[in-house]
């Protein structure tokens, strides 16, 4: 089945950028755009898409609260936050508005339209530098949780279930150096297992929250997004 997706973008060559991301995929169909945050909320209500891709800075109502409405009165329907900024205050109010993922206006193609699969699916996608910037913006930037962006993407992908043999492969390093990478996650966290560090990263704010999140919690289970 289809993914509807509704783009919420002012900006004329970003918002044709996405489209033609999105069109290279079978399986997603761009089912609306808009160029403000409360025509987002209108255009969601009529047409219930899978996904909205939202921008934070829009004129007439922001990304921001234009999420914050959508995920209130549409539960069902998942939003994508697009920010071009390397702000934490920014990502960090994106994820407490609701949003399912958070992804940099800067991401390739194929993650822009894993993120909106994901989402789709009802799975949590963050970019690994939006979760790098959550980590600067609950520590101050300092003291000993603070963890580098490498670590950062290896906490993704310990959230996202995935091996030190998996994470290796993706991220191009060693088995070892994996193992180092989670090694330093805990020390900096106080914890002894990844579902700890997963679970601490959530209770700080550094994953979004959610029914998967508390699952999460609850179970012990750390496997997120494929």
């Amino acid at each position: 089945m289809a993914v509807h997706v509704l783009i919420a973008e002012d900006h004329a060559v970003v918002r044709q950028g996405l489209r033609d991301f999105l069109s290279l995929d079978g399986d997603i169909v761009v089912a609306g755009e808009t160029t403000n945050g409360r025509e987002a909320v209108r255009l969601a209500r009529e047409l219930c898409p899978d996904v909205v891709l939202m921008d934070l800075m829009m004129p007439v109502m922001d990304g921001i609260e234009a999420t914050e409405q959508i995920r209130r009165e549409l539960p069902e329907v998942r939003v994508v936050a697009l920010t071009g900024t390397l702000d934490g205050a920014m990502v960090m109010a994106a994820v407490r508005a609701g949003a399912t993922g958070v992804l940099f206006k800067a991401a390739e193609a194929d993650e822009l339209r894993h993120a909106v699969k994901a989402a789709a699916a009802g799975r949590t996608y963050v970019s690994s530098a939006a979760v790098a910037r959550l980590v600067d913006e609950v520590t101050g930037g300092t003291g000993p949780e603070r963890l580098t962006e490498r670590e950062s993407e290896v906490l993704v992908m310990l959230a996202r279930g995935k091996a030190n043999k998996e994470i290796a492969r993706e991220l191009r390093i060693g088995q070892q150096t994996v193992k180092t990478y989670v090694s330093h996650i805990f020390d900096k966290f106080g914890v002894h297992s990844r579902t700890q560090a997963v679970a601490h990263a959530l209770r700080l704010g550094l994953l979004p929250s959610g029914e998967l999140a508390r699952g999460l919690v609850a179970t012990g289970e750390y496997r997120w997004s494929a």
